[in-house]
Order: structure tokens, then sequence, then C-alpha cells
């Protein structure tokens, strides 16, 4: 009979781990208020069958990239409008 280490299958190429509230916090050096008005403002969680949220670290970072985009692109709107 094989042992458990050897009965060890890989993961499909694909699979990428989520990260736990406090690992998201950690990544990003913010306290847990931030990722809850992260959250509320459109951060993307992941279903998640137990206790807690779980992020993708990917769909996160592209999330805070459109977000920053956007801000950027009202400053500039902002600073059109005061300069006028």
């Amino acid at each position: 009979m094989p042992t458990k280490a050897e009965r060890v299958t890989p993961l499909p190429a694909n699979l990428v781990p989520l990260l736990t509230q406090k690992q998201i916090e950690t990544y990003y050096g913010v306290s847990d208020w931030q990722i809850l008005q992260w959250i509320k403002a459109g951060m993307p969680t992941e279903p998640f069958a137990g206790r807690g949220r779980r992020f993708s670290l990917a769909r996160c970072e592209a999330w805070h990239a459109a977000n920053d985009q956007a801000a950027s692109a009202d400053a500039e709107a902002d600073e059109l409008v005061a300069s006028a």
C-alpha cells in the first residue's frame, strides 16, 4: 500500500489559493476597517463555505488598478474644472 506522501496528487495548473482577510490586510498593510471600506466600495470577495471572507489576490489587484485609474481621471477632471 502506498504511503501518504506517495498518494499526493498535483493541483490543477490554474488553481490559485485564496487569501483570508488577515492575509489581505497584511499584503496591503492596512487595517480591517480599510478592507471593509474597500468591500463596500466593490472590492471582490470569493464564495467560501466556511467562516470569514476569502480574496483572490489577482482579482483584488485588478480592482485596485481599475479604481486607481478612475480616481486619477476624476482628479484630472477636478483640476480642469478648478483651472477654468
